[in-house]
């Protein structure tokens, strides 16, 4: 492993816990880039070199982008390169250096002696050395990777076409940057995580500190369980604290259990209940350490269960006991460049999956782990996490042999991993991997080499050691006569979507979780379009380079969105796209709303077999129509918008059944009853009221309700037009939710006739005003409109993407992104759209 190969005798040093004292090892970090192997030793480098500056935590991305030396739409390939970080810096005897994360094959010489050697991004690495004084020299060089893996060969039962190149499997480091056609090809290189000093014999008890941080539940009481790992001399004893959220406070003892390591336990009585926000309150509870006069804060801890009904092919999670609908997106990265870990870079991203109602967020394997910043956001939102480990799509192979190596580097890998976040009560499903069963299944491997032991025996018998309170799944997709059987265990499910099946395929497949699902080429906001110099979006061959595809395939996902707005609003999108561009892609964002709300109210209804669906993906990584439902500058899509209003806790749902007429659906997922009020209207001309119908419902705490349409009239009514007795009554069902106060809850729409051009001219008006400092949007409308949409040339709609009745008007508070001085004298001005609009409606502040 190294030349001295200290790691073997020092493994039992290699501290688990998070860092909580200070320890980074500071300074000013510089990078020269090399020819691959083309300096052998840190003497062979350039002294008068061009040397830039670098940031470490940091990648070689980020630091040319620092530099003013990335180009985003032409990244470099620096795999085909070596890179050397050097720092300078003082310090006398013993210490122990600690490297959190090194990518990817990286070499490590302190004062001209080579002390580490690694080929593992994502394990952490600790050597013993002895500094020389006042002037200690650290060399860290990444070498190329793409010559290095092509003297990687070895027998494999399949290739995965999408990862480029193959060989990758040999080496453990992230897939991102090595997927054509789904993210840019931005590598991973540098020292992306943090780099520590310590000291052995440090008389500062809380330099260097790590702690492990654990939580359980005995009954209604909370267990809470600290680890202290002390670099240096350690104090005979400690204390600690539990403050819990309404700041009551427990005490209790810390002991030396063993060298370097202090431990303790508390009971605190009748824990309040960790829980998704969409279900209650995620309640958290604060842990300080005291340790030789010194306070430090040790993170947060909840308390929480969480089971997985499989009973018949199912996939259903429950919370604290309760069935939880999982629904949110899959994350790739927060900053691709630099693959930051910082509350700021993730917070913004978190925080709209949660505004979304997303109450579940996947970490995929194709992807890479984040920081624990991102777990420590995602319990503070209330946001579970299925995480993924990081194997995707390969053959792992078997537990021996040539596999040997690999299968010793996945196993420091997923222990360390294990180790370090076990604090996180928002951890609520970890997965062996992605894809790697369906590829083997659809690459044409026999039966009997779908499963590796990899997935069936390392990973989770690791899980069940260090997490057992978190629910395995061995791959994703698995189970199922086929791995991604869509009506057993977990899915990936782009029936609707890539594979062009209609909507009513939502209910035909018996989907009982989806962890993938409705990816589409979903088109930005004109602001982030013009920003990213797309003016003529889809004539730019731009647009098309930054529109996702699967490798190989002759279509991508613009073909798959223009296919639905053929199918459903009858248009011809190749003429449509010639003829009116902006009525093309206002077209294309409404339908990707549509499809996303009929398959969530398709899930979410009474009686349906679904358990949890998770769109692919959250963000963009470049501006474009990308998967995410939020694009590159965090703006919401129509995505975004129309899932927001499906993902409420407190819900309506209207579906078709056909000859049985129309069910209302209505979903209370809070701990507490809901006394609401149902109206049911149905439109002729989007206008006139040809039947309507009100009820006073009280829904149980986790109640989902179904009624029939019919039941509430008196008279026979064609809701969906099944019947055709003559023309049609009605073009328009709207059913809404409103509390005792009169406030909207939640409204559902129901059109028998889903063309583009079937209803009216709207008639919409609206005006803007200021109070208190805020710009409000009012719009009104005489008929119903469809998809009303708000686009302004410096502010952003709170609520968007909606619908409206006739006669109805909301209220839209209007933000502006820019904290910038002036930014406060922005007076807004835009226009409103609806899909059935002749023209859309001016407005200015």
């Amino acid at each position: 492993m190294t030349a001295r190969d200290p790691m073997l005798a020092l493994q039992r040093l290699l501290q688990p816990g998070v860092a909580i004292g200070p320890s980074r090892l500071e300074g000013d970090w510089t990078f020269l880039e090399t020819f691959a192997n083309a300096a052998a030793h840190p003497d062979e480098l350039s002294e008068t070199g061009h040397w830039l500056p670098a940031q470490v935590p940091g990648t070689v991305a980020g630091a040319l982008r620092a530099a003013n030396r990335w180009d985003d739409t032409a990244p470099p390939p620096l795999h085909r390169h070596d890179y050397w970080y050097r720092l300078h810096f003082s310090g006398s005897g013993g210490r122990l250096l600690r490297f959190n994360g090194l990518a990817t094959i990286a070499e490590v010489w302190l004062n001209g002696v080579q002390v580490l050697t690694t080929r593992h991004m994502f394990a952490a690495h600790q050597v013993e050395v002895e500094l020389a004084g006042a002037d200690n020299v650290l060399h860290i060089c990444f070498r190329a990777l793409h010559p290095w893996l092509r003297g990687q060969r070895g027998p494999v039962r399949w290739k995965p076409r999408m990862i480029v190149p193959p060989t990758l499997r040999t080496v453990r480091t992230t897939l991102l940057g090595h997927m054509p056609g789904w993210c840019p090809p931005v590598h991973a290189v540098g020292p992306w995580r943090d780099i520590e000093l310590l000291d052995p014999m440090g008389t500062e008890p809380t330099r260097g500190v790590r702690a492990e941080l654990s939580s359980r539940l005995d009954g209604e009481d909370g267990i809470v369980a600290l680890r202290l790992h002390i670099a240096g001399l350690t104090p005979a004893h400690g204390a600690f604290a539990v403050t819990g959220p309404d700041h009551a406070m427990w005490h209790g003892e810390l002991r030396r259990v063993a060298p370097n390591l202090l431990a303790g336990e508390l009971r605190v009585p009748a824990v309040q209940r960790w829980w998704p926000h969409t279900h209650g309150e995620a309640a958290l509870y604060g842990v300080e350490a005291s340790i030789g006069g010194n306070v430090v804060s040790c993170g947060h801890v909840g308390f929480r269960t969480v089971e997985a009904d499989r009973e018949g092919g199912a996939f259903t999670l429950r919370v604290n006991g309760e069935r939880v609908f999982c629904r949110g997106a899959c994350v790739s990265t927060h900053d691709l460049p630099g693959l930051a870990d910082t509350d700021e870079a993730v917070a913004r991203w978190l925080r709209l999956a949660r505004d979304a109602g997303a109450n579940m967020v996947r970490v995929s394997g194709v992807t890479c782990y984040p920081g624990e910043a991102f777990y420590r956001q995602c319990d503070a939102l209330g946001l579970m996490v299925w995480q993924d480990f990081m194997f995707a799509n390969f053959d792992y192979g078997d537990a021996g042999g040539a596999n040997a190596g690999l299968m010793d580097d996945a196993a420091r890998e997923v222990a360390q991993w294990l180790a370090s976040t076990r604090a996180h009560a928002s951890l609520a499903v970890l997965c062996g991997g992605s894809e790697a069963e369906q590829q083997a299944a659809m690459m044409g491997a026999a039966r009997g080499d779908w499963r590796q032991p990899l997935f069936d025996t390392l990973i989770p018998g690791l899980v069940a050691e260090h997490r057992p309170d978190v629910v395995y799944v061995r791959n994703s997709p698995s189970d199922g006569a086929w791995p991604f059987q869509p009506d057993t265990g977990v899915t990936h499910y782009y029936g609707v979507g890539a594979y062009q099946r209609p909507l009513s395929d939502a209910r035909l497949a018996g989907v009982r979780f989806a962890a993938e699902c409705l990816a589409f080429a979903n088109v930005p906001c004109a602001r982030t379009l013009a920003e990213a110099g797309l003016t003529q979006p889809v004539h730019d061959p731009r647009w098309k380079a930054r529109v996702p595809r699967d490798a190989g395939a002759s279509w991508d996902f613009e073909d798959i969105r223009d296919y639905y707005l053929r199918a459903l609003y009858d248009v011809d999108p190749p003429r449509l796209r010639y003829e009116q561009p902006a009525r093309y892609l206002m077209l294309s964002r409404a339908v990707v709303a549509e499809l996303m709300t009929e398959v969530f109210g398709e899930w979410r209804r009474a009686g349906s077999s679904c358990a949890g669906g998770l769109v692919w993906q959250l963000q963009d990584l470049q501006p474009g129509a990308g998967w995410g439902i939020v694009d590159a500058q965090a703006r919401p899509k129509s995505a975004w918008h129309a899932l927001r209003q499906v993902w409420q806790p407190l819900q309506v749902i209207l579906t078709d059944e056909g000859l049985n007429g129309l069910h209302i659906h209505l979903v209370n997922e809070t701990a507490a009853p809901r006394t609401v009020r149902l109206s049911l209207r149905c439109l002729r001309d989007g206008e006139a009221v040809a039947a309507r119908a009100s009820l006073d419902v009280t829904l149980a705490p986790r109640e989902t309700r179904q009624l029939t349409a019919a039941a509430l009239l008196d008279h026979f009514f064609d809701f969906t037009y099944a019947y055709r007795f003559g023309p049609p009554a009605h073009d328009v069902v709207l059913a809404t939710l409103h509390d005792d106060a009169g406030t909207l809850l939640s409204q559902s729409a129901y059109l028998p006739d889903r063309r583009a051009a079937a209803l009216r001219d709207p008639g919409l008006h609206a005006s803007v005003a200021k109070e208190d400092g805020e710009w409000w949007l009012t719009i009104g409308t005489r008929r119903f409109a469809r998809w009303v949409h708000v686009d302004d040339h410096a502010f952003v709609a709170e609520h968007d993407w909606f619908h409206l009745g006739p006669g109805e008007t909301r209220r839209v508070r209007l933000m502006h992104e820019a904290a910038a001085a002036g930014s406060a004298h922005a007076i807004p001005s835009g226009e409103i759209h609806a899909l059935n609009a002749d023209s859309p409606v001016f407005y200015q502040g």
